[in-house]
């Protein structure tokens, strides 16, 4: 295994650890409140996020089935069981790519794109259930340099908002939010 996909599993068990502390304002919440992700309310989410899991888990085998595998009634522990067998899946021996409908990738970045997915659904789920969520500084700085580099112009109004103007000196959460069209 090399370094960089070390530091992008490591990177990913920090975004699950935030993740899974957000979750557990879930049980008891109303799934169809609103989330910032304009098109989904908080069931959506929870069912979008248990694809991502599977589909993250899947590309540890070197390939990922792009399609989705449509919504379904959803469970938060089976999110937190999803999240333990994604960080195992990736802590064995795994592919140096990942294909991804077609498009080869490789897995320190697809691990790293994980990461930055989970963090920010999870802070996605705490704004719709406790008001917020904030990203730690530390692994916020870190999803912001992989932002940067997996967040493209063709994404934009697709998956992700414009992204927003930010002052001098504002933290790396703030940041990696506004640089995903967040506010």
């Amino acid at each position: 295994m090399t370094t960089a996909l070390t530091g992008a599993i490591e990177l990913l068990d920090r975004a699950l650890g935030y993740t899974r502390v957000v979750l557990a304002g879930v049980p008891g919440a109303d799934l169809d409140r609103p989330t910032p992700c304009r098109d989904w309310n908080l069931g959506q989410l929870l069912a979008h996020m248990d694809d991502a899991l599977d589909a993250f888990t899947e590309a540890a085998g070197g390939a990922v089935d792009v399609p989705a595998r449509g919504w379904s009634p959803l469970r938060v522990d089976r999110l937190q069981e999803k999240a333990c067998a994604l960080l195992g899946a990736w802590s064995g021996e795994v592919p140096d790519g990942v294909s991804v409908g077609g498009a080869d990738l490789a897995s320190e970045m697809l691990v790293a794109t994980a990461a930055l997915e989970i963090t920010v659904h999870g802070w996605d789920v705490g704004c719709a259930t406790t008001g917020e969520a904030r990203i730690p500084e530390q692994l916020a700085s870190h999803l912001l340099t992989v932002a940067r580099q997996v967040v493209h112009r063709d994404d934009r109004m697709i998956r992700f908002a414009p992204p927003l103007p930010v002052a001098e000196g504002v933290p790396a959460d703030r940041q990696l939010l506004a640089f995903l069209g967040r506010t």
